[in-house]
């Protein structure tokens, strides 16, 4: 009998869930376990996995024909080319950050705007007076420029243009363009349109083709006004040639939820500065997590058992 993985900790997997994956392909056993010394002993008998399945034990899993992955990003291809070509779905968790990740972007848009990391420090210092010399501005008739308009891009196009900000968008497929974006470019058009934001919001994933595509010549491109925000992968910026233009004031500030590398070294320069806000690599963090990926595995599974192709399929060689 084959066997379902769900890595994950039994206590966050309701049993109507369980009951659920069980019902749908009732031909196999369902394990739900985290435990790596539990999981190891089934590598040779799993045919689909879930959760937090370590990667670097799928040649190891024989018969795996599908894994759904709990994350959304799936750069760790670019590491393990010899697991893109196996013959497997492999499936991500795309959507489940589209509503934390795109109010963390909001959270570092107002931030800005209303001159809160200033507040925080005069705050600690008990100072009145510079609180109060702070410049502030507003969101509205601004300009943000989405580079990745996926599930997050969307959202964050729906919230900023409610706001009433302009938004542009750069995709791979620019014909695709959602209804909140006045207009989509593709990548070759990025430094065409970088000079019209106030905002350039980063979702993108880490591919070859990605990877520090934000350089010294897109930092030249900005306003001196304009913030940069990275919620997708670090290394989609050249950190160096980002400490540069903030540093030179080339550009105003930026928010970082992720870095090239990771925890983010003590003697980097951007711990220090003024204009920057950084957050620990947990835009995505929620307590609502578990139950919307379980949901889209759920969906998945369905799918599955039924013949019908699945959703969020990634392309192993792309990587994305």
């Amino acid at each position: 009998m084959s066997v379902i993985l769900l890595a994950l900790d039994p206590n966050n997997v309701p049993e109507a869930q369980a009951r659920r994956i069980q019902s749908l392909k009732p031909d196999s056993r369902l394990e739900i376990t985290d435990d790596r010394e539990k999981i190891e002993p089934l590598l040779g008998e799993i045919e689909i996995a879930a959760g937090h399945f370590p990667v670097t034990w799928i040649p190891r899993a024989e018969k795996l024909r599908w894994f759904q992955q709990w994350g959304a990003g799936t750069d760790w291809l670019l590491r393990h080319p010899e697991i893109a070509g196996r013959d497997f779905i492999l499936t991500n968790a795309s959507g489940v950050h589209a509503i934390p990740i795109s109010e963390h972007i909001l959270a570092f848009m107002l931030a800005f705007a209303r001159g809160l990391p200033n507040a925080v420090r005069t705050q600690q210092q008990r100072d009145w007076n510079a609180n109060r010399q702070v410049t502030t501005f507003e969101l509205a008739g601004k300009t943000v420029l989405i580079i990745g308009i996926g599930a997050i891009g969307r959202r964050t196009a729906q919230i900023t243009s409610a706001l009433g900000m302009r938004v542009l968008g750069i995709r791979r497929n620019a014909s695709k363009s959602p209804p909140e974006v006045e207009r989509t470019g593709s990548p070759e058009q990025l430094y065409e349109m970088l000079p019209e934001a106030d905002f350039v919001v980063l979702t993108q994933p880490l591919t070859e083709e990605t990877r520090n595509m934000f350089d010294a010549k897109a930092f030249s491109k900005m306003k001196p006004s304009a913030y940069l925000i990275n919620i997708g992968r670090g290394g989609t910026v050249d950190e160096p040639a980002l400490i540069q233009a903030l540093q030179s004031k080339q550009i105003a500030g930026a928010g970082l939820d992720v870095f090239a590398n990771e925890p983010l070294p003590p003697e980097s320069p951007l711990w220090e500065m003024d204009n920057v806000i950084i957050t620990a690599h947990y835009s995505g963090s929620t307590p609502q997590y578990n139950r919307r990926a379980l949901d889209i595995f759920l969906d998945n599974l369905k799918r599955y058992t039924g013949g019908e192709p699945l959703i969020n399929v990634v392309d192993k060689k792309r990587g994305y």
